[in-house]
């Protein structure tokens, strides 16, 4: 046969194919007991013959097999039910990183989920003042609760940090120059740098000092008729060690005072209670910055705080007035779901030692390592039999983290159940946990998979299993 021959041979192979691949009526015919908006399914079903399509046209090749009823409804349901799984899932942490990131930062308490649900399945008095029966201010729903618990003058919360410092700059600082010392100039989550939110403000950056050492008389000699604002950003998600020099909050708000200059700080992850008592380094709260004298302090609501994204401005009563009436306030605003989480978390804090065990990112913190031990343990009770001969489960000593860009370089002794498998390559496992309908995502060290059991809930740990034992594909009876 001529090369001319097999290529038509094999063209007329393919319009065969291309022929055997059903219609779509024809399709949804074979799949008319399937549940599903009829929107997705037909979406499925044409997703799903478009591909056969063009793997025949690709690979100039295939079986009119593979195109057998009793093969391509199994693939469709398949694809049906990606479609039907919601994108926004939770999943299951066992990284060991408490205020993770990419998972959602803080978990809130239940009475703040019950306080989400209330206000969110019936009307609120969000801008309605019950006293007076007229408009009123969303942003006194929350402020004397962080007056009280801060010690600050006045408040308000916008969506989060970043918004927060933009709009302070934005109002105190437009078109002037706001000194900062060059070791703060600190980059985010995201690729944000401090310049460039300032250059967004219009503000203008006046950088002092060096990377490693910056002194009072840096900031002194720096201060001319255009400085407006003097700004001190908290290094919170890093750490310069070594020749290092940097001057405190109460040495820049003397220096202020006496120029008339308004002292900015941006504290980054924001904390209401001493860390220390955690085994963790000292780290300034909220309420010791107000106390040095600083004029408008700025954190996140999700980080150290333990509540939902936000960022909160707090300070001096003239200040904040001033930043309220900034027309870009409303376009950085938080909605009803954010005030309510908000709310709750605050109340929390009333009562300190109640804010430690029901807050979960402070309740995570300080959870000792037996306690998480415990908790290890009764995984490996459930897995290690079933497992036998497919995974060598065990317990080990490891390190968690804080997370979301705070305290960095700092541990939490933990305890992890360690996963070496025997039927499969350590990363398909990690894999195969990811992709599960209920994700479990941990860490790859040394050739294992480690399940970091500070970061999993009490009844997260049965489903952690059956994760498992559907990777593994065994019975956990």
């Amino acid at each position: 046969m001529t090369k001319k021959e097999k290529m038509k041979g094999d063209m007329g192979s393919m319009q065969e194919l291309l022929k055997a691949i059903p219609k779509v009526d024809e399709f949804l015919g074979w799949v008319e007991h399937v549940q599903g908006p009829i929107r997705l399914v037909k979406a499925a079903v044409r997703e799903l013959l478009e591909e056969q399509r063009q793997s025949i046209l690709k690979e100039n090749a295939g079986r009119k097999e593979d195109l057998a009823r009793q093969v391509l409804v199994p693939k469709f349901e398949k694809k049906l039910q990606d479609k039907l799984t919601p994108r926004f899932r939770t999943v299951i942490n066992a990284t060991g990183v408490i205020v993770h990131t990419n998972m959602g930062r803080s978990l809130l308490p239940h009475d703040a989920m019950d306080n989400l649900v209330r206000v969110g399945s019936r009307y609120s008095n969000l801008e309605f003042d019950l006293t007076t029966g007229k408009r009123g201010s969303r942003y006194t729903l929350v402020e004397e609760l962080l007056c009280e618990l801060t010690g600050a003058e006045a408040g308000l919360v916008v969506n989060n940090n970043a918004a927060a410092v933009l709009l302070v700059l934005d109002t105190l600082a437009k078109g002037r120059e706001v000194i900062v010392s060059r070791g703060q100039l600190v980059e985010i989550g995201g690729s944000f740098r401090i310049p460039e939110v300032m250059e967004k403000s219009g503000a203008i950056l006046r950088e002092v000092g060096a990377t490693n050492r910056t002194h009072l008389c840096d900031y002194e000699q720096a201060i001319n008729e255009e400085t407006v604002m003097l700004l001190k950003v908290h290094m919170s998600n890093y750490r310069i060690i070594g020749f290092t020099s940097e001057v405190s909050l109460p040495d820049l708000v003397d220096l202020g005072s006496r120029h008339g200059l308004p002292v900015v700080e941006d504290l980054g992850s924001g904390s209401f209670v001493d860390l220390t008592q955690f085994g963790l380094e000292k780290e300034p709260t909220v309420g010791e910055v107000i106390k040095a004298g600083v004029d408008v302090v700025t954190f996140s609501g999700d980080k150290l705080l333990g509540g939902p994204q936000a960022g909160l401005i707090l300070g001096k009563a003239d200040i904040i007035k001033r930043i309220k009436q900034n027309p870009l306030n409303r376009a950085l605003r938080i909605d009803k779901f954010t005030l309510a989480g908000l709310e709750s978390i605050l109340r929390l804090y009333l009562d300190e030692q109640k804010a430690l065990q029901q807050i979960p990112t402070l309740a995570m913190m300080g959870m000792p390592e037996e306690v998480v031990g415990k908790k290890a343990r009764r995984l490996l009770r459930r897995v290690k039999k079933p497992l036998l001969g497919k995974c060598e489960v065990a317990m080990m000593s490891v390190s968690s983290r804080v997370g979301g860009g705070a305290m960095p370089e700092q541990d939490l002794p933990s305890r992890a159940v360690s996963l070496r498998p025997q039927v499969m390559k350590v990363n398909e496992l990690e894999r195969k946990l990811r992709e599960h309908f209920l994700p479990v995502i941990g860490r790859i060290e040394d050739e294992s998979l480690l399940l970091d059991m500070r970061t999993v809930a009490d009844d997260e740990i049965a489903m952690v299993a059956e994760a498992m034992f559907a990777v593994f594909e065994v019975s956990g009876s």
